[in-house]
């Protein structure tokens, strides 16, 4: 089982009302359950703290980001001790770290990493933009453009896409995409969870774009970024919709225990 975070188990900082009882039954029936985020900025440890904080134990094995799956693109072509420029948060510090690249914010780099942060400013974009025009490679840890937060501050924010969008017309080129729903996170989904599973999400675009590539079913909650009809900002309910649809991962878990252990 491969579930998002965004949308299905929390929006922004506050966690959604019965996800942690739906990821319980999805355990409590057999199945494994990993995570996987195209929201770049938390490093892993603070993401399973906050999954752990809601009720859900959780291990950093359990969790792939978008800023892991940037750098473990990197990581295959670029030697020991590479340069690397973030124009991201903090998780993408570590992930590159973790895979013996050196983030830099500034100077002469091979590559250059853009992922969600809310600090993003026009020196960030003149920086980023600047070293892609010199020749560095460029990755976007993933395109969404916006992430639900809770309806308080305002349902919906500015995504990585939107960045990523600022940063490609800056510098006239297209990035390579780490995460939801490319082949770099295909990779790390299929070496984690293995070759069967189901991906839970909230937004089709990435998550049923993913299930697609990985011949997966595609499970669909209404708790973040897709309705019918589409909210401004967000998605609407696909024509054919997904074999599992439910309004959160609470009314889903009944659905795909009672689908895939009957089978």
């Amino acid at each position: 089982m491969c579930c998002d975070l965004d949308g299905v188990y929390w929006r922004g900082d506050q966690p959604l009302a019965g996800a942690a009882a739906g990821d319980a039954a999805l355990r409590g029936a057999g199945f494994r359950v990993g995570y996987l985020s195209n929201n770049s900025s938390q490093p892993v440890g603070e993401v399973t703290e906050k999954l752990r904080a809601m009720g859900v134990d959780a291990g950093p094995d359990d969790v792939i980001t978008s800023a892991v799956a940037a750098a473990a693109l990197l990581a295959r072509d670029l030697p020991a001790g590479a340069p690397v420029l973030t124009c991201a948060g903090p998780g993408v510090t570590e992930a590159l770290l973790a895979v013996g690249l050196e983030p830099r914010r500034d100077g002469p780099v091979d590559a250059v990493v853009v992922g969600f942060h809310r600090d993003f400013d026009f020196d960030g974009l003149a920086r980023a933009s600047a070293a892609v025009r010199a020749g560095a490679r460029f990755v976007a840890t993933n395109l969404d453009a916006t992430y639900p937060v809770p309806a308080a501050e305002g349902g919906l924010v500015p995504g990585a896409g939107a960045i990523v969008a600022a940063v490609a017309t800056a510098s006239g080129r297209r990035p390579e995409v780490a995460g939801k729903p490319e082949a770099p996170v295909v990779e790390l989904v299929r070496a984690r969870l293995g070759t069967h599973g189901v991906v839970v999400g909230d937004r089709p675009s990435t998550d049923g774009a993913l299930a697609t590539n990985l011949g997966w079913p595609f499970a669909l909650v209404l708790s973040g970024v897709t309705r019918d009809p589409a909210p401004p900002g967000g998605e609407s309910i696909p024509d054919p919709a997904p074999p599992f649809v439910a309004d959160d991962l609470a009314a889903l878990a009944p659905m795909l225990v009672r689908a895939l252990t009957s089978s």
